[in-house]
């Protein structure tokens, strides 16, 4: 049995990394995804996690697999494909460390995972079942993630859902809003930013926004708020959980180093999603918290997720 499963994109994200000799601005090669720089934070804390997903049978590809192998998470599930390129993001970043994205995907080979590549046995041995939004923008990646869904939550996993928006891999923003909406129905936890509040929610207060989330099932939400910390919601209750000190080079994979640590920390409490209590959503959030804190001192993405002991020593100061 896993305790983290989660499917989508794996990716390089090209992250710029200063000039050359001749002032040219240089990009390092790292391995990325929102999906996966949560399942390897989980796996860094002790998770037992795999991924389903495809890659390009090339150079980056190889890359991405090792990876995600060195960062303990199990990929026997990894499609190599003959047919389609890995896909690639670059990230520049701005002196505060907020990033932009340009994206070398069309397509990508994770867009192209198909339903009868899903690993079935794989979803229907997980306690926690973990998807985004990308895998969403195109066929037939978006059937098989929505059938992954359904296995995943008839052998009783918990559905986990991050609505990561990137407006370049969409259509539309009518196309994204109804995707990404569409996932939020069958969430059992979900981690939301305060900049996607509004197009989950149409609200921008964390509060009004995790009341239309549970008014639709959704059980624990936590809505990531920066370097504020994190807002979580159980029911009808909520708390404010601050964040902790951090010296930003990089924000990449900050949201996903939060939800991963939040995932780990609320399998390790043994509570299952009808007794969890905001004070268990809050614990776990400052545990997120943490492990946000330490990810973005780094560049990267999967290379910046911490390991147990040091969310732990920034959590007792």
């Amino acid at each position: 049995m896993y305790d983290i499963v989660s499917l989508g994109e794996l990716l390089v994200d090209f992250t710029e990394s200063g000039l050359s000799p001749a002032g040219m601005r240089l990009f390092e090669q790292n391995a990325g995804g929102a999906v996966t720089n949560l399942v390897c934070a989980a796996s860094r804390c002790g998770a037992k996690t795999a991924f389903i997903g495809k890659v390009g049978n090339d150079m980056h590809g190889h890359f991405l697999k090792q990876a995600m192998i060195d960062a303990g998470v199990d990929m026997h599930a990894l499609v190599e494909a003959d047919d389609v390129f890995t896909t690639l993001a670059f990230v520049a970043l701005a002196k505060s460390g907020e990033r932009e994205f340009s994206f070398a995907r069309k397509p990508g080979a994770d867009t192209c995972l198909r339903s009868d590549e899903l690993d079935m046995e794989m979803l229907k041995n997980t306690r926690i079942f973990h998807t985004g939004s990308l895998s969403l923008t195109a066929e037939p990646a978006r059937a098989a993630t929505y059938e992954a869904i359904d296995v995943a939550k008839a052998a009783g996993a918990i559905i986990s859902y991050d609505p990561n928006y990137r407006a370049s891999l969409w259509q539309s923003r009518e196309q994204a809003l109804t995707y990404m909406r569409s996932l939020a129905c069958s969430a059992d936890i979900i981690k939301i930013s305060d900049e996607e509040l509004p197009l989950i929610t149409c609200e921008t207060d964390p509060d009004k926004a995790a009341d239309a989330l549970i008014d639709i099932g959704v059980r624990v939400v936590a809505v990531t708020l920066g370097g504020e910390g994190a807002y979580v919601r159980v029911g009808s209750e909520g708390r404010a959980v601050p964040g902790f000190a951090a010296k930003a080079v990089d924000t990449t994979g900050a949201g996903d180093a939060f939800f991963g640590g939040f995932l780990y920390r609320f399998l390790s409490t043994g509570r299952t999603l009808k007794n969890v209590t905001a004070d268990d959503a809050a614990d776990c959030a400052r545990f997120g918290n943490a492990t946000a804190s330490l990810c973005v001192e780094h560049r990267g993405g999967i290379p910046a997720m911490p390991k147990l002991e040091a969310v732990l020593k920034r959590m007792n100061g």
